[in-house]
């Protein structure tokens, strides 16, 4: 059953979390219906989600011949333990992330003014300390290569999200888990109290 508590429907906040990621996992299917997840870079320009890659291999395949894909983005932040909010059952255990999943009809990108924008932003998004030519449709040095890569766009049909961060917590359990980060101290736990107390409607 899903947690309506964790939904997240701010458009903005959802831009945000996708501008931070360059990772994500494409599903597809084959004409007889065997499925296929591909890890794959990916850059979130003007709502509509960009992939490359080769324009031969069984992901191509299965785009042209089964065009209707899956792509899913997530962040782990935290794995919260049982412990800090009971010392005996295993059931709160539980991890803090966020997700977004869109589904829609892939389309292979043929413009190559379309195809550049994309990859510049992938580009940027790899590597924001630039040192590389900017990728223009009009330079004969790239004109080439955006030829031959495979660009695919993704505009959603749906789209949904997902950030836990224990809004689902009563508030003892909620401190516990705040006690529990603080004294955890591990490389994200910070991180992850300020988005608690940023998602949950409790601890301001």
């Amino acid at each position: 059953m899903r947690r309506n508590e964790f939904s997240m429907e701010d458009q903005k906040e959802i831009e945000n979390f996708l501008s931070g990621m360059s990772f994500g996992f494409l599903g597809t299917t084959n004409e007889e219906g065997t499925p296929r997840v591909t890890p794959l870079n990916f850059a979130y320009v003007n709502g509509a989600f960009y992939f490359h890659g080769s324009r031969m291999g069984e992901k191509m395949d299965h785009l042209r011949l089964a065009p209707t894909v899956c792509f899913t983005v997530a962040d782990e932040y935290a794995l919260i333990p049982s412990y800090f909010s009971d010392p005996e059952m295993a059931c709160p255990a539980t991890a803090f992330f966020k997700s977004v999943t869109a589904t829609g009809e892939a389309v292979i990108v043929d413009d190559m003014d379309e195809k550049a924008q994309a990859m510049e932003a992938m580009m940027q998004k790899l590597q924001p300390e630039g040192g590389y030519r900017t990728i223009d449709a009009n330079d004969r040095a790239y004109a080439s290569r955006l030829k031959g890569v495979a660009v695919i766009k993704l505009a959603p049909q749906q789209m949904s999200a997902k950030f836990k961060f224990g809004q689902n917590l009563k508030p003892d359990r909620l401190h516990a888990v705040l006690e529990g980060l603080e004294c955890r101290a591990q490389t994200r736990d910070e991180e992850t109290a300020e988005m608690i107390c940023k998602y949950h409607p409790g601890p301001r």
